[in-house]
């Protein structure tokens, strides 16, 4: 069980990257847009969501990659 968790933790920093590549893309695109509801939301996507969500998705694969979650038993 503790190697499917380290393979795991790989999986969720990739998923941690892409979610982050996407997101900045999606955001810019809401930046560029004529409208004023749009260039807000995109930025605040860009800026307070965007940190939050990677950075929790890598940090916690790299928990899971190290073996912080890892019985002691």
């Amino acid at each position: 069980m503790n190697l499917v968790k380290k393979y795991l933790g790989i999986v969720w920093i990739l998923l941690g990257a892409y979610v982050g590549y996407d997101r900045t893309i999606d955001s810019l695109a809401k930046i560029a847009s004529d409208k004023l509801e749009d260039r807000v939301f995109g930025w605040v996507i860009l800026c307070v969501l965007v940190p939050i969500v990677v950075g929790g998705l890598i940090l916690f694969g790299k928990y899971a990659f190290d073996g912080e979650y890892n019985s002691k038993e």
